[in-house]
């Protein structure tokens, strides 16, 4: 063969490779998907940058737009047809790079991309939003806390206090619009840091503890059915800046009060370790009034024949709270699709309470006997929690495993000694000797969690869940009441001393579907779940006299189970990009918790007692709530309204009964007691805003109106009733000259009619200062609490039997803190990871 024609051959066939290129190009060859891939990390530490977000635009056609994020390790992969292409790799704070014109008809590798701190940012200190900002989801109001100056120093219940929907009482007690029967979860469980179904640990840990809160009014099937006043899901910091950094701070204040904090993490590309941990010493004096005037005059067996009709109480609270904890964890990324994280949380306490309780007893208001009763508490309580998460990525879109185990202990000791020293009597009796009171309390409280989630994405617009639950939590109560007789020995009171076993089981599985269609979505789940409450009563007594003692049946051994459906159902129409409405449905349940269902009194006073009732049921509710969210460039605006009817609801009353003496004689008291209520209705609507009108400029506000309609009776006493109430808040923040920030926050909760009398408004105003020091590095504020004196509660209460006036206040008087936060190495944060696979947001399909 010449040259010539292996030449001519040569031409043909390029000539017909190129066209059969050109020809599968446009034919089904053209769907062949190539891979852009690389690796993003930070130009001077040269470390990975996690969610740094990859943009892929196809030049030919501009609305053909891909991408992705980067993984813990930096990593990227985007798959895209063939074509040419303009690639933007960006993250927050740092230097945009550019790939345009990029031709991809293979998989293409762009290397290790090192990206720089934008020169705007380079002595910028980026820690949190200078504003709480708010995002709805389709089950919940996410709000992340930004920097509230008036919280500095302060606790999360102070944090808490300052949110939307969230009040606080003056005991600490936590409300969601209203409702007092909330769930109270930390990174989405239960937790020793909420103190086992109680708010006390909430009081200790700082509020910088806090990245956000989720206020959960519609929960889904994932969540507890517990709380039918929602759920409120408090999310903890967990560092993600790699290499160290941490933040420590110094409080101190007026009354006496001081702490300390470190919030400090280690990060490197394979593991992450983070610790919190504090101390705090507190003085929190306190005081409280009752005014009780007896329609028919009373004796008590302690005072003799002396018969009185009206009893005052005066009371001084000194209480000193001293507080240790700390929470050390350990994530370890076994590979770029699946982690283990582990954690143990460990709080020991140390308090001492002394409550001063001057009584004055008369008759048509002639004093006739005065004692001074003073009571010392000492408790000391210690609590250990292990938690341990897996989480396994089957994909970048969403189909993910996660099961946690968590195992927590919890021991607490008090001790009271009660003396009462007669200061006058103006009686003919010639001595009166009101005898000494001592009381040992041991509990024990064990819980166990284990729960699983299944998500697995369907299409690009759809999602399926599944997961079971199992929680098991054991209590035990031993209660021991020593009285002095007339010999001036100690008897152990058989009436009232008692060891009250209790345990409550409850196993769930649920599943959960959610899609997407053009502007509108739903979420739609089912949960099954039993709840098993059982209780033993060591006492004394035999079952019959204890019934006859506490003037209700009691079962000393009992074993309930409760098996429910709980539907939920979440709706969210997109109105357009910035607003949209929502419309939430679910069941709920609300179980009592041990200390309402232990029969044995706890002794506030001689006089005043909380008995809890072992015949109380759950209470469900069916619940509806529709929102509206605008967003504005300056301004947020949120609003709902809602219902929940819900059956079996209990309430406490007070009654006046005898119980019996350590000598056997009669004591008439005044017992507060749970019952269970027929049907409880609540219905109420909510507005809030977010506005920053200008740089120097923020302000905030919210506003809820509720109602509600109890109807029931117990002991053949009607307590149906109706009863309407509001709250409101505001908060503004000025930026003064030097950059020092004022912050004033102003909360009130209006009056309200009680199923026995009616409570009093409460106002509180605080005000606070803050200034960046040390290059931004550091933060001193100056804050000053309830300016007004305004936080107590005013309540009068009436029943068959009396009439009382009362007033309390927690924390008596103005308070003074000044806070010092200090940050270190944190000039280069990274996006915190979205619930560090702790939180999963439903409704993002």
């Amino acid at each position: 063969m010449t040259i010539r024609k292996i030449f001519t051959l040569s031409l043909i066939l390029s000539f017909l490779s190129v066209f059969i290129f050109n020809v599968s190009a446009q034919g089904p060859s053209n769907f062949k998907k190539n891979t852009i891939k690389g690796k993003v990390i930070d130009n001077e530490l040269e470390v990975p940058l996690e969610y740094a977000t990859i943009s892929v635009q196809n030049t030919e056609d501009p609305s053909d737009i891909t991408g992705g994020i980067t993984n813990a390790e930096g990593e990227f992969s985007v798959e895209v047809k063939d074509g040419i292409y303009n690639i933007i790799v960006e993250f927050i704070s740092y230097e945009t790079r550019e790939y345009k014109n990029r031709a991809v008809r293979n998989d293409l590798d762009l290397g290790v991309i090192k990206l720089g701190l934008g020169s705007e940012n380079l002595d910028e200190v980026v820690v949190r939003a200078e504003t709480t900002q708010v995002d709805i989801r389709l089950d919940k109001k996410i709000y992340n806390i930004g920097k509230d100056l008036t919280t500095a120093g302060g606790t999360v219940s102070d944090a808490l206090n300052n949110v939307p929907s969230i009040s606080v009482d003056i005991e600490g007690g936590i409300s969601l619009r209203g409702n007092q029967n909330v769930r109270i979860l930390i990174n989405g469980k239960p937790s020793a840091m909420a103190g086992f179904g109680s708010t006390d640990v909430l009081s200790q840990l700082p509020a910088e503890a806090i990245e956000r809160v989720e206020v959960i009014t519609s929960p889904s099937a994932r969540y507890d059915a517990e709380g039918t006043a929602g759920i409120i899901n408090i999310i903890l910091r967990k560092k993600e800046t790699l290499g160290f950094n941490g933040s420590v701070s110094l409080n101190a204040g007026i009354p006496e009060n001081a702490s300390i904090s470190t919030n400090l993490n280690y990060r490197t590309d394979k593991y992450n370790l983070f610790t919190t941990t504090g101390y705090r010493y507190s003085e929190s004096p306190g005081y409280a009034y009752f005014d009780t005037r007896y329609f028919e005059p009373r004796e008590d067996g302690f005072l003799g024949d002396i018969a009185y009709d009206r009893n005052i109480e005066d009371r001084d609270y000194d209480r000193i709270n001293r507080g240790f904890n700390t929470n050390v964890g350990l994530e370890w990324y076994i590979s770029d699709m699946s982690s283990i994280t582990g954690s143990v949380f460990y709080r020991i306490g140390d308090d001492r309470d002394i409550t001063l309780n001057v009584n004055d007893y008369l008759i048509g208001n002639q004093e006739l006997l005065g004692t001074n009763r003073m009571e010392t508490e000492n408790e000391d309580d210690e609590s250990v929690q292990f938690s341990l998460n897996y989480m396994k990525k089957f994909d970048n879109k969403g189909h993910e495993l996660t099961a946690d185990f968590q195992y927590e202990i919890d021991s607490e000791t008090q001790d009271a000694f009660i003396e009462e020293p007669v200061l006058y009597n103006n009686t003919d009796i010639e001595a009166v000797r009101v005898p000494s009171e001592s009381t040992i309390t041991l509990e024990d409280q064990k819980e166990y969690l284990l729960q699983v989630d299944y998500v697995r994405p369907i299409g690009e617009e759809s999602q399926f869940e599944a997961g079971y639950r199992g929680n098991f939590e054991n209590e035990v109560t031993d209660y021991k009441l020593f009285q002095e007789n007339v010999d001036g020995d100690f008897i152990l009171n058989e009436s009232q001393t008692n060891i009250f076993d209790y345990s409550e089981n409850v196993q769930a599985i649920y599943t959960q579907y959610g899609t997407k269609f053009g502007d509108f979505s739903f979420l739609l789940g089912l949960r099954l779940e039993n709840t098993n409450l059982k209780g033993e009563i060591d006492s004394e007594l035999t079952e019959a006299e204890l019934q006859e003692e506490f003037s209700f049946d009691i079962n000393t051994d009992f074993d309930n189970n409760y098996l429910g459906l709980f539907p939920t159902l979440n709706l969210i129409y997109e109105l357009g990009e910035e607003e949209n409405i929502t419309l939430g449905y679910n069941r709920r349940i609300n179980r009592p918790r041990g200390w309402y269902i232990n029969p044995f009194p706890s002794r506030s006073s001689r006089n005043n007692i909380f008995q809890g009732n072992p015949n109380l049921n759950p209470a469900f509710s069916n619940a509806f709530d529709l929102g509206y969210l605008k967003r504005w460039e300056k301004l947020t605006l949120t609003s709902s309204v809602y219902y929940q009817r819900e059956t079996d609801a209990f309430q406490r009353v007070s009654e006046e009964i005898k119980i019996s003496g350590p000598s056997g004689q009669d004591i008439e008291v005044i017992r507060s007691i749970p019952f269970n209520l027929a049907t409880n209705d609540r219905m109420g609507a909510e507005l809030g805003f977010l506005y920053n009108p200008a740089d120097w400029l923020r302000l905030n506000g919210s506003v809820n109106l509720f109602q509600f309609k109890l109807d029931g009776e117990f002991n053949g006493v009607d307590y149906s009733q109706e009863n309407s109430s509001w709250f409101g808040r505001f908060s503004s923040k000025v930026t003064l000259p030097a950059k020092i920030d004022w912050q004033t926050n102003l909360y009130y909760r209006g009056p309200s009619d009680e199923i026995q009398g009616t409570q009093d408004g409460i106002l509180n105003v605080d005000l606070a200062f803050s200034k960046e020091i040390l290059n931004e590095k550091a933060t001193i504020s100056l804050n000053v609490r309830d300016i007004f004196n305004g936080r107590k509660r005013s309540s009068t209460t009436t029943t068959e039997f009396f009439n009382q006036e009362s007033e309390f206040q927690w924390r008596q008087g103005q308070s003074v803190n000044v806070a010092f936060i200090y940050r270190f190495n944190q000039k280069k944060q990274r996006q915190e990871r979205r619930g560090g696979g702790e939180d999963f947001e439903e409704g993002e399909f």
